[in-house]
């Protein structure tokens, strides 16, 4: 069969995205500043240093004779594919970015994006997330995307108000008792 009817897995990289990640079709990607400089740091990173690297290798490997059975040949291709897709994805989603800092948020009495919430649950536990871009959750740290139900459930919330959401577990209630915006470090 021609490589021209077999599927290299090239396409939209969008679509092997874990549905966390992906952006609701027809919206920006809202990210912080600092989330912004990660990604670009890690593009630049691969364009400067990685592809480089492997396209010289690729380039030894394949002045090496037959490419067949040629393992670092093969396994440089195999490489490149995927930092090429990477560089793709990155330039997207910077390409589609908004830059919001929530330092900047001229209502701070609800919540929006870059917020960071205090909540209370039905137990009396508290818990802190920062709501971000979809590039940049964390959820070890606290920091949940704004499309997940969660922060979409909060999203014009003020402190005092009960917000009742859709979890992995069903439904849940949680108290917003703190609404503040600051810088969130990459």
């Amino acid at each position: 069969m021609s490589k021209a009817f077999i599927r290299d897995g090239d396409g939209d990289d969008e679509d092997e995205l874990a549905p966390e990640l992906k952006l609701p079709q027809g919206t920006r990607n809202y990210i912080t500043p600092g989330g912004y400089a990660r990604i670009k740091e890690e593009l630049d990173h691969l364009l400067r240093t990685d592809r480089p690297q492997v396209v010289e290798a690729v380039h030894w490997a394949a002045l090496n004779g037959d490419r067949s059975e040629n393992g670092d040949y093969i396994y440089g291709k195999r490489r490149l594919r995927e930092i090429d897709r990477r560089i793709r994805f990155l330039t997207k989603r910077l390409d589609l970015s908004e830059i919001v800092d929530p330092a900047r948020q001229e209502n701070p009495d609800q919540v929006f994006f870059g917020a960071t919430v205090t909540l209370c649950d039905e137990q009396g536990i508290e818990q802190v997330y920062q709501i971000v871009g979809v590039d940049e959750t964390d959820f070890a740290r606290g920091r949940i995307s704004w499309v997940s139900p969660l922060a979409r459930a909060l999203l014009k919330a003020r402190e005092g108000d009960s917000v009742r959401f859709q979890s992995p577990a069903g439904w849940r209630e949680v108290e917003v008792l703190e609404i503040d915006y600051r810088s969130i470090e990459p």
